[in-house]
């Protein structure tokens, strides 16, 4: 199956946390086949006052499950150094989301696909659509149709994964 995992980092060696995140899928049993760029933006959510985020996506192929793989992305964030404790949307140094897997549509407590925020959020629709241009949500809502809905969120690309 083809599936998109975002990833973000706004403590301690921002760039280094994502390039941890993306070498370790693969040893997490998602094969990384393209990455985009590193994107840097201001923090969304509950929590504004902290650091600015790097973020950036990666298109994956696997084997594995939803669920299995949601697993196994939170297994590697807490071996980058994520802990299961303090507010939503805070400060963290990994965070891996899975946005989409192949045309699967599913929504529990523990995941939504796709993601529920990815038409939402111009640090996710950028980077997949580099991946991308042409990708589109199950439902065939083309990404790049909600950028226009997300301009005022500031996403420049600073850096390579």
């Amino acid at each position: 199956m083809t599936g998109y995992i975002g990833l973000g980092s706004n403590v301690g060696d921002r760039l280094a946390h994502l390039r941890a995140g993306r070498e370790g899928l693969g040893r997490a049993g998602a094969e990384v086949t393209a990455c985009s760029g590193v994107y840097e933006t201001a923090p969304v959510g509950e929590v504004s006052r902290q650091r600015d985020f790097l973020n950036a996506c990666v298109a994956v192929e696997t084997d594995l499950g939803a669920e299995e793989l949601l697993d196994r992305c939170k297994a590697l964030e807490r071996e980058i150094g994520r802990r299961p404790v303090g507010p939503r949307h805070g400060p963290r140094p990994i965070d891996l989301d899975l946005l989409l897997l192949d045309d699967l549509e599913c929504q529990g407590e523990r995941l939504t696909l796709p993601h529920r925020d990815i038409l939402t959020r111009r640090f996710v629709l950028l980077p997949l659509l580099e991946l991308d241009p042409q990708l589109a949500l199950p439902d065939g809502t083309r990404l790049v149709d909600a950028l226009e809905s997300v301009v005022d969120q500031r996403a420049e690309r600073v850096a390579d994964l």
